[in-house]
């Protein structure tokens, strides 16, 4: 269906003729700043007069504009057919490291060796897409935290910037603390009561102002909950001068502290040690936070003004190119 975004602006219609009776008539003599199309004929327009015989087509074209100029400032749009989105009202945000130690390729993704982050973003970006209906965030954060996306329902944004986020963008230090409060933060305005926060890292905090437990405790007050990802691989092969052996890749990560941040705030802690288990949590994830099945639904529109604008462009350069040849 078609409807008017300002349907009050057709009141406008009879403007032409309030101007014609009740504003005197300009001179004769004098010549007018700025000459507006087909206004002479609703000016000069006399009922019953032979002018009027002589130039009523020009003068029902010059109001058929006027009405096709109203309709366009009007906003005419097309309503499509309502479609429903499931809704559940968590605002999700996730916040992934960024630090140098993300560089590590101790993680496998479809036979190929891959880094943290490469893993992260493949498994977080399959996460994302499927939390329909939840508002989704996205921080960043190494020696400092980054909001790199506000809470949106746009998905497709918040996995696109995860893909394109950088090894040290933000520094090649870890801010835990930084991150959970700037979460805390864009969070605590939004009062409802499913808040939840993914933090994910591979290390410790070694940087920022804020304690992680600080942080947790405030999350707690603030209703939030956190439940945090420590990745990293328990051994891995490396070559060196003396050949190879085996090393513990994550031996910087503090799993104390991760999993005192989750039982704070009421979450849970996670270790992903490659890609399967990675998939595991997020999987578990979706159940420990499952997506509800409210609706709203909206209608999409086309807007359609272009199209009486188009015309009445046309009939007005119509009548002056007709005008003109007249006077010739």
């Amino acid at each position: 269906m078609i409807q008017f975004e300002w349907p009050w602006l057709l009141l406008l219609f009879p403007l032409p003729w309030i101007f014609r009776r009740f504003l005197p008539a300009v001179a004769p003599t004098e010549e007018a700043a700025l000459r507006i199309p087909f206004m002479e004929e609703f000016l000069t327009a006399q009922s019953g007069s032979v002018r009027f015989k002589q130039n009523h087509k020009r003068l029902w074209f010059a109001f058929l504009a006027w009405l096709l100029l109203l309709a366009a400032t009007a906003r005419p749009q097309w309503l499509g057919e309502p479609v429903e989105l499931p809704v559940s009202g968590r605002n999700l945000m996730l916040a992934v490291d960024l630090s140098g130690s993300m560089e590590v390729e101790d993680f496998e993704l479809k036979g190929e060796r891959v880094n943290r982050l490469r893993a992260t973003q493949a498994v977080a970006g399959a996460f994302i897409e499927r939390r329909v209906g939840d508002r989704l965030g996205l921080i960043l954060f190494g020696k400092q935290a980054y909001l790199q996306t506000p809470l949106t329902f746009d998905r497709e944004t918040v996995h696109t910037l995860l893909d394109e986020a950088v090894i040290g963008l933000a520094g090649k230090e870890t801010a835990i603390g930084d991150a959970i409060g700037l979460a805390v933060k864009r969070l605590k305005n939004n009062k409802t009561d499913d808040r939840v926060l993914i933090l994910l890292t591979d290390g410790a905090n070694t940087a920022g102002e804020v304690e992680p437990i600080k942080a947790a405790s405030l999350a707690k007050e603030e209703g939030l909950k956190i439940y945090t990802i420590g990745i990293g691989a328990d051994e891995m092969i490396v070559s060196s001068f003396f050949g190879k052996r085996k090393v513990n890749p994550s031996v910087d990560l503090d799993e104390k502290t991760l999993t005192a941040i989750a039982e704070t705030t009421g979450g849970r802690y996670f270790r992903a040690r490659n890609t399967k288990e990675f998939e595991e949590i997020y999987t578990l994830l979706d159940r420990l936070e499952p997506i509800e099945q409210e609706t709203q639904v909206f209608r999409p529109t086309s807007a359609l003004y272009p199209w009486p604008l188009g015309a009445a462009m046309m009939i007005a350069a119509l009548l002056l190119l007709r005008k003109s040849f007249s006077q010739n």
